[in-house]
């Protein structure tokens, strides 16, 4: 069963990845996946990656208490911990189940709508037409979104060390200026485009496989938010293994 459903993925992915048939079609759904997929999703990754941050340095603040340790670690235990694993992982695990779900019940709506049998009857690659600017939108946009998280993250860190007086600004950006990794960002990035292939493809292999009704396109959208939170948390271990081993 899993063996089919991986090779019926294959396969979709292999038509998926030809050259669309009309480009000035293309660039029309790629800018509205921007809109739907990546610009609707920064007012909630902002909101979520700004108090984390707080959360997370009060939380090592809290740790690090004994006086002998120099307060500068705070900071930088609160970038390294955005940077390397809430923004790449948590954040795509977020977008997952918000834009996993609407990718896999749009699709599925338009299969058992017969709008997906309508485009093959024309003669449409209706994978390339649907899925493709769905990828290329989400492997674009998300690095630049995962950017925003990473940058909030830090700010909501600062504004609660102030806030609360557990750090000074000046430990604070000490720490985060400390043994600076510059690969920490690419490694972060790295994965980024990794998980925003899959939240883009994986959901979109269940819509658009659906069959049945309103009550089976419910249950796709669901079986497409587990199976691409597992695949992210699969990979993450994996990429990790590999880029900082």
């Amino acid at each position: 069963m899993y063996l089919e459903a991986i090779g019926k993925y294959v396969m979709m992915m292999k038509e998926v990845l030809t050259r669309p048939q009309k480009k000035k079609i293309f660039w029309e759904n790629f800018f509205k996946e921007i809109e739907d997929l990546g610009i609707k999703s920064i007012g909630l990754v902002a909101f979520i990656s700004f108090f984390i941050g707080g959360v997370v340095t009060i939380q090592t603040a809290r740790n690090l208490s004994n006086p002998l340790i120099d307060k500068l670690y705070i900071g930088y235990a609160t970038i390294k911990s955005i940077i390397l694993e809430f923004s790449p992982t948590f954040i795509s695990i977020i977008l997952a189940g918000i834009v996993g779900s609407y990718i896999a019940s749009t699709i599925g709506t338009m299969r058992i709508t017969e709008q997906i049998d309508a485009l093959d009857v024309m003669g449409v690659n209706s994978k390339n037409y649907l899925i493709l600017p769905k990828l290329i939108a989400t492997l674009t946009f998300y690095p630049l979104l995962i950017v925003i998280s990473m940058f909030l993250g830090v700010l909501g860190g600062w504004v609660a060390g102030n806030l609360t007086g557990m750090v000074l600004s000046e430990d604070y950006l000490r720490g985060i200026r400390y043994d600076f990794e510059p690969f920490d960002i690419t490694y972060a990035l790295i994965k980024t485009v990794v998980f925003a292939f899959f939240i883009a493809t994986i959901p979109s292999y269940f819509g658009y496989y659906v069959r049945g009704g309103a009550l089976e396109v419910g249950r796709a959208a669901t079986k497409a938010v587990i199976w691409t939170s597992i695949t992210i948390i699969v990979f993450n271990y994996i990429l990790t293994q590999l880029l900082l081993s």
